[in-house]
């Protein structure tokens, strides 16, 4: 199995297991994807940062052109270092801090996404004392089934994200008297890992006749901001959404709006264009279970525990004879499991194994759990490769405690 140019098997002699490993020319495949299908639409691509934040990989989304997507200031912190303007850069998230919202104004970021009228008030106030103007978004909730996993859909009645699209009329009203508010957009996220385009499709609609509606009170849209949540084919299906297809989508209902469209693709950017490399410990005959025991842990990739989620898992060497195992880590929770009765290549102590699609939601969600060390982050491009977050020590790790003076 080989990263680009680069066999798995020789970088792992070099680095320790378990490590994640990306590919450059998958992520910037991916970026042209977009870029490619939104070519026909006023569009900006604004990564979101939430699924893999390392800065290498803001760095080479930065170089193809795409903004940024972020959810706190760390996360905008992150994108500027990266080289990403901040008039690419969108400020979303149901519980932006004052400081984090003066942060974002001092930096002149391209948009604030509001969820909620007490936000949008607190918004007003500090720009007002800063004496800039905000350009504000409204997340609007259309009351849309995602058709995906209950953890990450967003735009139903009773997620906690947006405004009801019913009542954002008024609160667009309210929005245009406030003073240090400028109100652009409509941004509308529905979840994430949507395989199906039809929900797409409905909230579409639902935002263009606001759009409408809101010019007729005199409100002008020029912004509308269809969010992100393109899933990717973890392995369990047979494909995966048409990129092309979800453009027609925005095509259909938003063109004629004359708007800028911001799209804001994550997982489906880097997703699968990683692997978590991992090594057997051992191999235990149980009972009733046989399992495969791998130095990579829930703490490593937690999706499999927390969302019962799918990841094709291969043996990095191509094996003749497979066989049925459960496949968990080291962890002391019954949950530290990556598959259950999965056929993959036999497996002896020491193998190599690749868990796919670990490119999103995998580092960025990792711990310290059980006290082990992260596993660093290694980026592939052709024949090169760089370590882009390195392992820490446990000297390092221990001295993230401090002791009280009574100790």
């Amino acid at each position: 199995m080989h990263v680009e140019d680069l066999a798995i098997s020789d970088i792992a002699k070099r680095i320790p297991t378990p490590f994640y490993c990306y590919s450059s020319a998958a992520i910037a495949s991916n970026y042209k994807r977009y870029s490619d299908a939104f070519s026909g639409l006023d569009s900006l691509i604004c990564y979101a940062v939430k699924a893999n934040s390392n800065q290498a990989i803001l760095a080479t989304l930065a170089q193809l052109g795409a903004g940024a997507d972020t959810v706190s200031e760390g996360e905008i912190r992150r994108a500027l270092a990266a080289g990403i303007a901040p008039e690419k850069i969108v400020f979303a998230g149901v519980g932006k801090s004052e400081q984090e919202i003066q942060y974002a104004l001092e930096q002149g970021i391209l948009q604030f996404n509001v969820e909620s009228e007490p936000e949008l008030e607190r918004i007003s106030r500090l720009a007002e004392q800063s004496n800039t103007t905000a350009r504000i978004s409204i997340r609007v909730n259309p009351d849309v089934e995602a058709k995906t996993h209950a953890k990450i859909t967003t735009g139903k009645a009773e997620n906690k994200f947006g405004i009801n699209i019913d009542l954002a009329p008024a609160l667009y009203a309210k929005a245009a008297s406030l003073p240090g508010i400028e109100v652009t957009g409509v941004d509308v996220h529905i979840g994430s890992q949507l395989v199906d385009l039809e929900p797409f499709s409905h909230a579409f609609a639902k935002v263009a006749q606001l759009v409408r509606d809101l010019k007729d009170q005199g409100i002008l849209i020029s912004v509308i901001d269809i969010g992100g949540g393109l899933g990717i084919n973890y392995g369990e299906q047979s494909s995966e959404p048409d990129i092309v297809a979800y453009a027609e989508h925005a095509q259909t209902h938003l063109a004629e709006l004359g708007c800028k469209i911001i799209i804001e693709p994550g997982r489906s950017m880097v997703g699968n264009a990683g692997v978590l490399v991992t090594k057997v410990e051992y191999v235990k005959v149980g009972q009733v279970r046989t399992f495969v025991i791998l130095d990579a842990a829930m703490n490593d990739l937690i999706r499999p525990s927390m969302y019962d989620a799918y990841h094709h898992i291969a043996t990095v060497e191509q094996k003749q004879a497979t066989a049925t195992y459960d496949i968990v880590g080291p962890v002391c929770e019954t949950g530290d499991t990556f598959a259950k009765n999965r056929e993959i290549g036999e497996c002896a102590e020491g193998d190599l194994i690749a868990i796919m699609g670990a490119g999103a939601y995998g580092a960025v969600m990792a711990s310290h759990y059980n006290s082990r060390l992260n596993a660093p982050e290694v980026l592939v491009k052709g024949q090169e490769y760089s370590i882009i977050r390195e392992r820490i020590d446990f000297d390092a790790l221990l001295s993230m405690d401090s002791l009280p003076n009574w100790l």
